[in-house]
């Protein structure tokens, strides 16, 4: 067997005679040792390297709510969000793990989010309504996981396949639906590794949840107002029966009035569509409309104009009713409580915004703050 023979720096000793197993570094040129050390420290670097590019292994199995077997890196510490509902999942869970934004957060959104994640990159949505990432934007966040909360049927599904196959990266459906909300929660948690944060949130989904459902109990279906929500501008874009745009609406026990002109998701309507459905209460995601509802003599006929039950739906930093359709919309529970079932319910609304945003986002709000959200939200007092 070869031998290395070895010598003391200070003290040189001869080496042994026995060429035959044994090299004697005292007899190899210092710079050929300096030389073979530096090609080893190179060779140890450039493996380092090589293994540090790599995706981590998977250490877990995860069906996902497409029935999909996803395999879950060890370690999660970098995720993308496929579209608005996850990124939303995403923050209030673990909001240093956002690798970035579906679209870059207004000043408005963003003074009620954590200074950390204000400044993220805009990465695009790879599902949904006007898909704006590329896989290179993707592949250039590095997640170790990309998460998409919303609908899931066999086209998400597809779509989910086809990404994890070209990217390599693991890809979770979860089911983005309103009753789902706890669960959604803490499947989120287990992935993350943030279970003993996301608890909290997924028990209190679960008291607002139970709340609306013991209260609608005692509510007859007489009592029970009929809405139009308007979306845009014009107010003219609505969601039809069954629409995950809608969804809270009905959750609180109200009648969509467009459900009337069938089934799906987002449509255009008429005004006069509007006005032969003859809504209790408009609300409305933009001002502007909300503002010609009020003052032009072709709503006045309607009977949510004629008692004054026209309201902006609160959109900060995320809608309150929809936009995304996500987590976001707990806090529209207690808000639609209170104007539509102001004596059965008795909510304390703002005493409920402050320990949703606390508890959730993570900002403490200001009364001015508080105020302003509420704006146009409720009746005058």
């Amino acid at each position: 067997m070869l031998e290395i023979c070895t010598f003391p720096m200070l003290r040189p000793a001869p080496c042994p005679s026995d060429a035959s197993t044994r090299i004697c570094l005292r007899d190899v040129p210092v710079r050929l040792i300096w030389t073979a050390a530096a090609m080893l420290k190179m060779a140890i670097l450039a493996a380092t390297l090589l293994f540090a590019e790599l995706p981590p292994a998977a250490a877990w199995s995860f069906t996902d709510d497409g029935g999909r077997t996803v395999e879950i890196p060890d370690r999660v510490s970098r995720v993308l969000a496929a579209g608005p509902p996850a990124a939303v999942l995403i923050y209030v869970s673990a909001p240093d793990k956002l690798v970035g934004w579906v679209r870059e957060p207004s000043a408005r959104e963003k003074e009620f989010l954590l200074p950390a994640v204000q400044s993220l990159p805009t990465i695009g949505r790879l599902t949904g309504q006007g898909e704006t990432a590329n896989m290179e934007a993707v592949l250039a966040a590095r997640p170790d996981i990309i998460i998409d909360v919303g609908t899931v049927d066999d086209r998400f599904v597809a779509l989910a396949d086809e990404i994890q196959q070209r990217t390599g990266i693991p890809y979770v459906l979860i089911d983005g639906s309103l009753a789902n909300t706890p669960t959604s929660l803490r499947q989120v948690g287990k992935l993350l590794g943030v279970s003993s944060r996301v608890d909290e949130l997924a028990a209190y989904a679960d008291h607002t949840l139970k709340r609306l459902d013991d209260g609608l109990a005692q509510i007859a279906m007489a009592e029970r107002p009929r809405v139009y929500y308007g979306r845009g501008p014009q107010g003219v874009e609505t969601g039809l029966a069954g629409s995950i745009n809608l969804e809270i609406l009905e959750a609180v026990g109200a009648t969509n009035v467009a459900a009337a002109a069938g089934k799906g998701g987002l449509t255009r309507v008429s005004p006069q569509q509007i006005i032969d459905w003859n809504p209790q209460f408009i609300l409305a995601y933009a001002p502007k409309f909300a503002q010609a509802v009020r003052v032009d003599r072709l709503w006045n006929q309607i009977a949510a104009v004629k008692d004054g039950n026209v309201y902006v739906t609160p959109t900060l930093p995320f809608g309150w009713f929809e936009s995304p359709p996500g987590v976001n919309r707990l806090i529209g529970i207690s808000w639609l409580e209170a104007l539509f079932y102001p004596k059965a319910f008795q909510v304390d609304l703002k005493g409920d915004v402050q320990a949703f945003f606390k508890l959730f986002y993570q900002v403490e709000l200001t009364d001015a703050q508080l105020d302003g959200l509420l704006k146009d939200a409720l009746p005058k007092t």
